[in-house]
């Protein structure tokens, strides 16, 4: 029988900017939590940017449930290893994982001649490099500049070779910029968006492998995890390369989160998986930035421990 709750609520969840992923999976869990709700319950989803925003609004209650990118940086902050250091971090919980399968990742215009980290340090060229603000909020900008500095090429040692930096927030604000002819590197996620396509149409870029000793600093320091970009992503690659994991959301609350609501949002998620899929079926699974089909099991693994009512339906049904 279909999981429903028996009291009106209200919730107040926490997505992106308005247009993008988070707000789809709001609008979903919303939209499923209305549907198996008795009448007087109200929804309401409000913009955010999915980093430390999100965080910040759960644990001072100003929503009730929001979604952090990427799912593996919440480790980082629950484990007080830094990005946001709260002495309450270790209130957050998790609901579930939304996955979707990214990268944070470095390219720079072929004509430089660098392939490597080491050639870059070494060259010493002066380049302008698009990325992401590092103001505390932005994950991409807290990873992009924490690699940077692991990689020997924090922003000053760039900026005295007679380069620049070139700051955005968000994918189409960022590599469009290196399309367009007004930067000549990158260091973002998203990268099964149409905005890298369009940057490697438009130009030869080189893709620099992150070094083995940045990728162990990262671990060490920030519990983050190294990936592979698949040799069939960006055209031209000869093979596969390191990167830096920056995948799935995570859909977050406090420990004091409703068990009844957390079991059900865990039942919507698993159960209703092709309101969302429909979405972006146009797309191949490769290219989507959900990864789907969405699976139960994946949903119920998260980086930080679950909510007790979502953990209890993802172990009644064997998801764990």
């Amino acid at each position: 029988m279909e999981v429903r709750l028996e009291h009106p609520i209200t919730l107040h969840m926490m997505g992106d900017w308005g247009i993008a992923n988070l707000h789809r999976i709001c609008g979903w869990i919303g939209a499923e939590l209305w549907r198996r709700s008795p009448a007087g319950s109200k929804f309401a989803t409000w913009a955010g940017r999915g980093g430390t925003d999100a965080i910040t609004a759960v644990l001072d209650g100003e929503v009730q449930t929001a979604l952090f990118v990427p799912a593996g940086f919440a480790r980082t902050i629950f484990e007080g290893r830094g990005i946001c250091r709260r002495g309450d971090a270790g209130r957050l919980r998790a609901l579930a994982t939304l996955p979707q399968d990214d990268r944070l990742v470095f390219a720079i215009d072929a004509s430089f001649g660098v392939a490597s980290f080491a050639e870059l340090r070494a060259k010493r060229p002066a380049f302008r490099l698009a990325t992401a603000f590092d103001d505390g909020i932005n994950m991409a900008g807290f990873g992009a500049h924490r690699m940077l500095e692991a990689s020997g090429i924090p922003p000053a040692t760039l900026e005295s070779w007679g380069g620049k930096l070139l700051l955005g927030e968000a994918p189409w604000d960022i590599v469009p910029l290196v399309t367009r002819g007004e930067a000549d590197a990158v260091l973002f996620e998203a990268v099964m968006t149409p905005y890298w396509r369009d940057m490697c149409a438009s130009r030869k870029m080189n893709f620099l492998p992150f070094e083995d000793q940045a990728l162990r600093e990262a671990e060490s320091k920030f519990a983050w995890r190294r990936a592979e970009v698949a040799a069939d992503r960006f055209p031209g690659l000869s093979g596969p390369f390191q990167a830096l994991d920056f995948s799935d959301f995570l859909l977050l609350c406090r420990d004091d989160f409703p068990d009844d609501i957390a079991y059900v949002i865990a039942a919507l998620l698993c159960e209703t998986p092709e309101l969302l899929e429909s979405q972006y079926r146009h797309i191949p699974p490769k290219d989507s930035p959900v990864t789907y089909p969405l699976q139960p099991r994946k949903i119920a693994a998260t980086s930080i421990p679950l909510a007790a009512g979502a953990e209890r339906y993802y172990r009644q049904h064997n998801y764990l």
